[in-house]
């Protein structure tokens, strides 16, 4: 790889950004450059170049973009709602001219609206945080918003959601580049999975819903209480001390979605650490959480985390095993008579 052309990776910032969406993907780039050999020249860039200070005060120096020089990714960093979500201008503008001279571009957290501000999302599927998707949908409503994944990629333009994904994008850009390997030895090289499936949900479900009735408030806290037993809607009414017809009403004014499909994604979330990190048969973990079976909760699991528990089950094996230490000491010696890319 050390004989390839540099792929030029700008990582594009304003004021107000949020400090990890850009330190996640440097490091993980970083580590596949000095580690891995792998031919990145990374560049943080800002419209004008010069210090840019992050949300949380910590001051970052940045190049102004080089004019008529070509990248190969260009990645734009989220930020507060009052920088990032309400948009800034000249970076709107800077992405315009950019993008035509970048091979893909790529988001992390809320920089999904500064690219559907400067055209880019246009019938396109993406995804950002879960907490400003329905913004970005009703700014933006020709794109395309699945709020309930890690990363998506349409085309070459890839957008993450919230903050750490910013790094199970990068390591999907790196397997993209160098293959499955160099990706997996810079997860390992982290400390963190390799990697979240781009399919993965990215919140849990008590926390993304945050009803304001405290009738379904009650039905959800009961349903997480008995998950393992049944919860038809007529009992979770009954938690929440109203009619069956009212309950359901209601639960779907105040969440969008139906109580049935709600406690779906409660026992997905309560099955999956058993299946990650446990060893008991899948069949025996359906039952405990209430899925009774494990195709239904295979069905489940497909839809919310875009794998069946079998494979999350071996994916979290496998990188248990990488993450095992060894006798190579990945911030030790670079190779022999490789010089340290700038």
């Amino acid at each position: 790889m050390s004989s390839e052309i540099n792929r030029r990776v700008w990582v594009l910032v304003f004021p107000g950004f949020e400090l990890l969406d850009l330190s996640g993907p440097l490091c993980a780039f970083n580590l596949a450059t000095e580690i891995h050999r792998a031919p990145y020249r990374i560049e943080v860039i800002s419209v004008h170049g010069g210090t840019i200070t992050s949300a949380s005060g910590v001051p970052i120096h940045t190049l102004k973009a080089s004019r008529g020089r070509s990248v190969d990714t260009l990645l734009i960093v989220g930020g507060a709602p009052d920088s990032a979500v309400d948009g800034d201008a000249d970076t709107v503008a800077l992405i315009r001219k950019l993008a035509p001279r970048a091979r893909r571009v790529a988001s992390v957290c809320t920089g999904a609206f500064l690219l559907a501000a400067a055209g880019l999302l246009d019938g396109r599927s993406v995804t950002t945080h879960w907490r400003y998707a329905a913004g970005l949908q009703r700014r933006f409503p020709r794109v395309r918003v699945d709020a309930d994944k890690i990363f998506v990629r349409d085309g070459n333009v890839w957008t993450s959601a919230g903050i750490t994904s910013g790094i199970d994008l990068t390591l999907a850009l790196i397997e993209d580049d160098f293959g499955i390997e160099v990706s997996k030895a810079v997860a390992r090289d982290m400390v963190v999975y390799h990697r979240r499936s781009g399919g993965q949900s990215q919140f849990s479900t008590l926390l993304e819903l945050e009803p304001s009735s405290d009738r379904v408030k009650d039905a959800l806290n009961f349903a997480r209480e008995h998950l393992h037993e049944p919860l038809p809607v007529d009992r979770m009414a009954a938690a929440a001390r109203i009619s069956a017809r009212q309950f359901a009403r209601l639960f779907l004014k105040e969440t969008g979605d139906t109580p049935a499909r709600v406690v779906e994604r409660l026992r997905a979330e309560a099955a999956l650490p058993r299946i990650q990190e446990g060893t008991e048969p899948i069949d025996i973990v359906a039952r405990k959480v209430g899925f009774g079976d494990k195709d239904r909760m295979r069905r489940a699991f497909l839809r919310i985390y875009g794998q069946p528990p079998r494979a999350l089950r071996r994916a979290t094996t496998v990188s248990k095993a990488a993450s095992l230490p060894d006798s190579r000491d990945p911030f030790g010696s670079r190779a022999p008579g490789r010089s340290r890319t700038k």
